[in-house]
């Protein structure tokens, strides 16, 4: 196969990969009034329990024989990944208790800023001003879509602010191992080690109980399957073929998506304001795509392992 070829299939691969990213960003969106009504029945940690921990169950049907040959390194991998998601949900969830939604939300959407922030720290990668561009115009249509007011809670917005920091480095984090090993044991040990962490919370709180609404567990049924094994795998495999950067900025669509699912399945009324911030979002990664560089992204690579060259 000439240069030539290789670039092409590399191209292709790459925009396969971001639109599976694509595909990620609406299922969070879509699932994000189903997890809202949800958590009015049943705690947070109690539903994340069972959420990741279902979620977890499902991957080792594929994977299990896989994650018993998963090297230490590759545990320990999984590990740090699941710390940081959880960390991400935890900052979340309890920052939401002393800020308001909109102050949430655009807070731990500014992870599409820090990653790149990151990118440049940890992995040493050079943005472009055009990508910087195009980082800014999301960060400002997340800034409409969400209706910040302007209002500071202190308390709230610096967790809410660790929490976007967690994700952020949850991303530039999988971009550092994703290549070392393979796709799911890696998965199924993150996804693991949020059930647990929040199934140890529910119990310490004294909130855990199985949920008593049949709607709560179709919820967590599908988050598990769809928005959390199947959306975690995507977004990993994806990010073994595009940068952290691109991948945070089309990830930062997902209250885009929120918005439309919820005028479409709540009946929300967002503002023009917050339809010009979709919008803008939505622009921001077309953006991003026209003026993409020719060759792939640079960044550390690592040397794949045969299982993981040869994922299924």
């Amino acid at each position: 196969m000439s240069i030539v070829d290789d670039r092409s299939a590399e191209t292709g691969n790459r925009r396969v990969a971001e639109l599976g990213l694509v595909g990620v960003a609406v299922c969070f969106g879509f699932t994000f009034t189903m997890v809202q009504d949800a958590i009015r029945d049943t705690p947070p940690w109690t539903f994340n329990a069972f959420r990741f921990l279902l979620a977890a169950a499902v991957l080792l049907i594929p994977y299990g024989a896989r994650l018993r040959r998963l090297p230490a390194a590759g545990w320990r991998a999984g590990l740090v990944l699941g710390l940081l998601l959880t960390a991400g949900y935890a900052f979340q969830t309890i920052g939401l208790g002393h800020t308001t939604v909109s102050n949430a939300g655009f807070i731990t959407g500014l992870y599409v800023v820090l990653t790149p922030v990151l990118a440049w720290l940890v992995l040493r990668q050079a943005i472009s001003a055009w990508v910087w561009g195009c980082i800014a115009l999301a960060a400002f249509g997340l800034f409409l879509l969400s209706g910040f007011g302007g209002a500071w809670h202190p308390l709230g917005d610096a967790l809410t602010l660790l929490c976007s920091l967690a994700f952020a480095a949850h991303i530039i984090a999988t971009d550092r191992v994703i290549r070392r090993f393979p796709v799911g044991p890696l998965v199924t040990v993150q996804l693991a080690v949020v059930g647990l962490v929040s199934l140890g919370a529910s119990t310490v709180t004294g909130d855990l109980a199985p949920p008593a609404s049949t709607d709560v567990w179709w919820a967590i049924a599908f988050t598990a399957i769809v928005a959390s094994a199947i959306a975690y795998f995507i977004q990993s495999y994806a990010q073994r073929r595009t940068s952290p950067v691109r991948a945070s900025l089309i990830l930062a669509t997902e209250p885009a998506f929120a918005g439309v699912f919820g005028f479409w399945l709540a009946g929300d009324r967002p503002t023009p304001l917050g339809w010009t911030g979709a919008a803008l979002m939505l622009l921001a990664v077309l953006l991003a795509e026209a003026r993409r560089p020719a060759d792939p992204p640079q960044h550390v690579s690592h040397t794949p392992t045969p299982d993981a060259q040869t994922r299924s």
